[in-house]
């Protein structure tokens, strides 16, 4: 507990600390558009590797909950990595842009309506991708403080607003580099401890399941992999909290050499919290931790409880603090990049255009904070970590991908199109994701709402463009800026 809270303490000072070097809304926003790519890499890979790739990675490949992933469950983190190799190539293209978040650039390329689609698209899953992370960090302080569910949510939303709506971008990204640290030290740091509790590996070997080792099968196979990477190159790609890192950095190739490093970190931690999970597994079908003891508040809690029944105290200590980096390191950034929308685009756009820049600093910082009490009623309400992220995942990524990256390079991408886009991908995905039509089908990837949600945008995308170009086809936002 106190190293813990010691942590925790850290991490406000930090937030303090970064908030004397806001001078300005592009400060607060983007850190000045001055990072580099080791910080770069660190707090984009930090804001990623969240609940679901620690917790929610443990619950799906112990088996004990309802999904049965095993090793395959190293995927959900490894498809980041990835996915990151691929956005190396739009680094240049992100950071060239020169705007602060993803609507403004959907404005200044295609137009106000553009503008305003993308922002509320964008807004709303920015309120579940934060709830994802506070179901994770209240998840280890109800375990480790015995405190009810509700209280944890709301300790854990306190302290993440508070250093996040202090110092902004520089919070968020200096918080994230320290936290990456701890997210990968503290989950590995604790497989030894399980392994020797255990009494050796060739007795985990023993004790689960030989499909357990698979590394296809239990997510789904190829093709459920291949929709995760899909999902996340797109996400990543039109994501405020991620694209927001490449508009940080000092130039296009640091956003490159960001991009490679961030990869290689998700890489490497794939399968530390997968071993975990298989661990806790073991130890369950050994008879040295009691699965009822382990699944008493649910399968997500699966890792604090081994935790606390197998690890001395300070190891324990150093492991919660690493979970917590984890979760609070992506939910600081979509809060961050929930203010940043609607102060940006939505509050400066269309409520009050004149606003000045120390305004526009302040509207982001009331919008952090009141996100953040949406997203603690929305995880009250939610069961599972991965199932929401993913689904906040899609929603958002289908409409905006091909706009968003088309816009860099085809001079023939019109507002219509885009409209077009924005509208069918979401909604394409939303009746997948949902099952709204009993009975549909697309190919075998129904299951994968995603995949039909980006087929349905790229068509109508393209066919709207053609058939309504745009007015003057160019790839500079002159043209667009005054409509």
């Amino acid at each position: 507990m106190i190293i813990v809270v010691l942590y925790m303490l850290g991490m406000l000072g930090i937030g303090y600390w970064s908030s004397k070097r806001i001078s300005s809304s592009t400060d607060f926003m983007v850190a000045g558009r001055s990072m580099g790519p080791i910080l770069m890499a660190g707090t984009l890979a930090a804001t990623e590797i969240g609940g679901g790739s620690s917790l929610g990675v443990v619950e799906k490949a112990s088996n004990l909950g309802k999904s049965q992933w095993g090793l395959s469950a190293a995927w959900y983190v490894l498809a980041m990595g990835i996915a990151f190799i691929v956005l190396m190539v739009l680094a240049p293209k992100f950071r060239a842009s020169e705007v602060r978040t993803v609507p403004e650039y959907f404005r200044r390329r295609y137009g106000k309506l553009s503008g305003l689609f993308t922002s509320v698209t964008m807004l709303l899953p920015l309120i579940g991708l934060t709830a994802g992370q506070f179901m994770a960090s209240a998840t280890i302080l109800s375990v480790m403080m015995n405190l009810n569910w509700k209280t944890s949510l709301i300790v854990v939303a306190i302290i993440v607003t508070i250093y996040a709506v202090m110092g902004g971008m520089w919070s968020v990204a200096i918080t994230d580099f320290v936290q990456v640290g701890l997210i990968v030290a503290g989950m590995l740091i604790a497989i030894p401890f399980s392994l020797n509790y255990a009494g050796g590996w060739s007795n985990i070997v023993d004790n689960v399941p030989p499909e357990t080792w698979n590394l296809f099968s239990g997510i789904g196979g190829w093709k459920a992999i291949l929709a995760l990477i899909i999902m996340y190159i797109s996400t990543f790609t039109v994501g405020q909290e991620a694209v927001s890192r490449y508009y940080s950095a000092r130039d296009g190739k640091a956003a490159m050499q960001g991009s490679i490093l961030a990869s290689g970190i998700n890489i490497i931690y794939a399968f530390i919290p997968t071993i975990l999970g298989i661990i806790t597994l073991a130890l369950v079908n050994m008879g040295k931790v009691s699965s009822t003891e382990v699944l008493a508040q649910g399968a997500r809690y699966s890792l604090p409880v081994l935790a606390t029944l197998t690890m001395p105290a300070v190891i324990v200590g150093l492991l919660f603090s690493g979970i917590i980096s984890a979760t609070m390191s992506s939910a600081d950034s979509d809060l961050l990049g929930a203010g940043s929308i609607f102060s940006n685009d939505i509050y400066k756009q269309y409520i009050k255009p004149g606003a000045d820049d120390k305004e526009i600093m302040n509207v982001t910082r009331i919008t952090m904070v009141i996100v953040g009490i949406f997203s603690l009623i929305v995880a009250l309400s939610a069961t599972s970590i991965i199932d929401l992220l993913m689904f906040s995942f899609t929603l958002r990524a289908a409409g905006a991908f091909f706009p968003y990256v088309f816009g860099h390079y085809w001079k023939k991408a019109s507002p219509a199109g885009t409209i077009a886009s924005l509208i069918v991908g979401s909604l394409v995905s939303l009746i997948f994701e949902k099952k709204l039509i009993p009975g549909l089908t697309f190919f075998g990837w129904e299951q994968q709402a995603v995949i039909p949600g980006l087929v349905s945008a790229l068509v109508v995308f393209v066919v709207f463009s053609l058939l309504m170009p745009p007015k003057n086809e160019t790839l500079e936002f002159d043209a667009n800026e005054k409509a």
